[in-house]
């Protein structure tokens, strides 16, 4: 259980310091509010359209190649870690699985 906390108290310092630094935060930036700032739309352009418009494909296709990427990725991590233990054949195999 000693251990245990060293991690808890490692938990409640960045804990700590993270609601300082937000509210050190809070009272030093300055309050300059402009309408741009303060407007709903902060994406380069105003709205001119209605909300329910048809978008482009390809913003569909980024998004479906983020997740499959993101998913690899995620695989690898397992991998690298258990490399020195499967050797060459495991090495093989995940370069087909990266190939596919």
């Amino acid at each position: 259980m000693p251990e245990y906390g060293f991690i808890l108290l490692l938990i409640s310092i960045s804990t700590v310091v993270a609601i300082l630094l937000l509210i050190i935060s809070y009272f030093l930036i300055p309050k300059n509010y402009d309408l741009e700032k303060v407007s709903p739309y902060e994406c380069g352009f105003d709205p001119f359209s209605d909300t329910r418009s048809k978008y482009d494909i390809r913003f569909y296709l980024v998004a479906i190649l983020f997740i499959i990427f993101d998913l690899e990725i995620i695989f690898l991590f397992p991998w690298a870690v258990a490399l020195s233990e499967i050797n060459f054949f495991g090495f093989i195999i995940m370069l087909i699985f990266l190939l596919l």
